[in-house]
């Protein structure tokens, strides 16, 4: 093949097809952007002046490089004002409105910590209130300038940011959802603007499901959204973002997830989603304007996002969207947490919009195979509500592929190594800061030191680990052989809903065996990201001579024995030190047999209590379970028993009788009574 033909078979971008008249460049010298930054939006910050990575700086970084840039002389320089609470009820709870109204008020000042911790990922201090009025105003503004034909387009510096804030909720750094407000503003109380189709495109790394959930049912706004989610387990960790919730009656088809399997997602996997959903949906629904949620923590270097995005690739996925809406683009800031990408991708979104110069760039890479497998998947979901997308993508386009992205068990909400070197390094201590306020966002990605030392503690600790055995015994859906296997070799069997990435060691049992034990069998929760709708099983944690529950025991390491812990919760931990360690085993069975020892108190997660149970061969016998407060809360109430999904049901059914323990209908007898019986 020749050096042209060899170039001819490159992804590149090519942003400017033929020769501008000029007509169209005397345009372009007349566009008006709208520009929006005021510092009252600063005095939202920690209460106690600790670093936190959504802060003040993240928007004064972005003033600066502008003015650094003469962007402000070239725009339209806008002033914020404050939200009435008559729109921010279009889409928010009034209990939701009175609190973030209130927060900042002397009344809160004792409590005001506390109040935040109910939230997840949230703080509050005595700037909030007008900071989070400010940026649904600023919102609200851009966009009805927009609308009226005042302004072009515009771009909101604002915070804090809003795509998690739900109806009632505010959570991940998100206090107010300021896009679903003015998109809503514009259709409810701005009809005679004439914006009866708005396009939201949410390209932060975290899936906007506050958003998502407010147009859920209404076909006035496709809400797109392309996110970091690792099959629900990257924050904010549910199935919200799967590509299967396209919406529902009237608003069926109109809401259009691309959830990334995996980080390291760039530019090229960017472009492949532009062009073959976004770019064809969009043709097709034809919006009167767009509002982008514009996040920036996809970029290179960001310390939650883990992505490779860069500002040319922003600067193209803009460019591409305006050809839509006659350029009617507002947008509003969302996450973004390296100071130098986020600062460097606004100017080149700015630039865009004001197009008095070219892009400047290429991306020579290709996709990851992941990535042509969720587009697929996607076309594939929406194409009987977009023609666009019926077509197979030809077995030629798709072969261009990068290498796949190695994974690697750290946690269930982190399966992606981080190898693009970051525009700013992260301290140790701002790792440490942002695992405690982070948590159960993603893990950060840190310099190479911290990552060389982290390896070390983990290559030492799973070396001890691997050299003991544990007997690991279950009682739910593990008691089927090939399902355990999920959690060791990886994968998914029939009636799983995602797959797992298996154990660090992917070595099997060194032996099975079956025992009974006397403790309470029962089933709890609603709903499960690896099964749907329905109960699982739990145990309770206290013995009772009178109950009987079948295990089945698997003889693991206690390494393994870590990793399945990890992927039986969901929540973000690092794997430079184990979740139960040998202390932790020395500990607990110095205790009788059939006594709880709790080791593990995982927020928000399930199966946070080791219990040991004996031994078997003196080796100790351990399985999980919820806590003794779960427990109470079952037996209350206040947490739901609920019968197991059928699926579910027929994996500990199938457990039983290959195991040889039960015939299937005194299985199923034996779940049916389980289900049943109060506690």
């Amino acid at each position: 093949m020749d050096a042209k033909a060899k170039h001819r078979d490159r992804v590149t971008m090519e942003v400017a097809d033929g020769v501008d008249s000029e007509s169209e460049i005397q345009q372009r010298r007349m566009r008006r952007v709208g520009l929006l930054y005021d510092e009252r939006m600063c005095k939202h910050s920690t209460p106690d002046g600790g670093q936190h990575p959504e802060n003040p700086d993240r928007i004064k970084v972005i003033w600066n490089k502008l003015q650094a840039a003469a962007i402000p002389q070239r725009c339209v320089i806008l002033g914020a004002k404050e939200a009435e609470d008559k729109h921010i009820l279009s889409v928010h709870s009034k209990n939701h409105v009175n609190l973030i109204k209130n927060i900042s008020s002397k009344q809160f000042d004792s409590r005001r910590n506390r109040v935040a911790s109910k939230f997840n990922s949230i703080y509050f201090n005595e700037g909030s209130s007008e900071a989070a009025y400010l940026a649904v105003g600023s919102a609200i503004e851009v966009t009805e300038r927009v609308a009226k034909g005042e302004l072009d387009s515009a771009v909101a510096i604002i915070r804090p940011p809003g795509h998690h804030a739900e109806q009632d909720e505010a959570m991940g750094f998100c206090l107010y959802n300021n896009v679903a407000i003015a998109a809503r503003f514009l259709l409810d109380e701005k009809p005679e603007l004439g914006i009866s189709k708005i396009l939201i495109v949410d390209w932060d790394v975290h899936h906007g499901n506050g958003t998502q959930k407010m147009f859920w049912k209404d076909p006035r706004v496709l809400f797109f959204s392309v996110h970091r989610h690792e099959f629900g387990s990257f924050y904010p960790a549910t199935d919200d973002g799967f590509y299967t919730m396209i919406g529902e009656g009237p608003g069926a088809g109109y809401n259009i997830n691309v959830p990334w399997e995996n980080g390291r997602c760039g530019d090229a996997d960017y472009f492949a989603v532009w062009d073959h959903i976004l770019v064809p949906v969009a043709k097709e629904f034809n919006p009167d304007l767009i509002i982008v949620s514009a996040g920036f923590d996809a970029a290179a270097g960001d310390p939650l996002g883990g992505c490779c995005v860069t500002p040319y690739g922003y600067a193209v996925m803009l460019k591409k969207l305006m050809n839509f809406a006659h350029g009617k683009i507002v947008l509003a800031l969302e996450g973004g947490y390296n100071l130098e990408s986020v600062a460097n991708s606004v100017l080149a979104c700015v630039e865009v919009l004001l197009e008095d110069n070219p892009i400047r760039g290429s991306s020579e890479a290709y996709p990851f195979e992941s990535t042509w497998r969720v587009i697929q998947a996607v076309r594939q979901k929406l194409s009987s509500f977009w023609p666009s997308l019926a077509d197979e993508l030809p077995e030629k386009l798709t072969n261009k592929k990068a290498p796949p992205a190695a994974h690697i068990l750290t946690s269930s909400s982190d399966s992606e190594e981080e190898d693009y070197e970051a525009p700013n390094a992260i301290s140790k201590h701002l790792e440490e800061v942002l695992q405690d306020v982070m948590e159960p966002l993603s893990k950060l990605k840190i310099d190479e030191s911290i990552q060389d030392h982290a390896a070390s503690n983990s290559n030492t600790w799973r070396s001890e680990l691997s050299k003991v055995d544990v007997w690991y015994a279950t009682f739910g859906s593990n008691l089927w052989l090939k399902r355990f296997l999920c959690y060791v070799e990886g994968g998914q069997v029939e009636g799983m809903k995602k797959p797992y990435l298996g154990s660090r060691d992917k070595t099997p049992p060194k032996e099975i065996m079956w025992k009974t034990f006397p403790h309470r069998l029962f089933f709890g929760r609603e709903f499960t990201h690896t099964w749907g709708p329905g109960g699982v099983a739990f145990l309770n944690p206290k013995s009772n001579i009178q109950d009987k529950t079948y295990m089945c025991l698997y003889r693991i390491t206690l390494e393994q024995f870590n990793d399945i812990l990890v992927q039986e919760n969901v929540a973000s931990f690092a794997t430079s030190s184990p979740l139960f360690d040998l202390a932790a085993l020395n500990s607990v069975t110095r205790e009788e047999p059939h006594s709880l020892q709790v080791h593990l108190e995982l927020k928000r997660c399930w199966y946070g209590n080791v219990v040991y149970l004996g031994k078997e061969s003196n080796i100790p016998i351990l399985t999980m379970t919820c806590t003794q407060s779960d427990m109470e809360g079952f037996k209350s109430a206040e947490l739901a028993l609920c019968a197991p999904a059928k699926n579910y049901a027929n994996s500990i059914v199938r457990g039983l009788v290959e195991g040889k323990q039960l015939s299937q209908e005194a299985a199923m007898a034996y779940i049916q009574e389980a289900s049943t019986k109060p506690l």
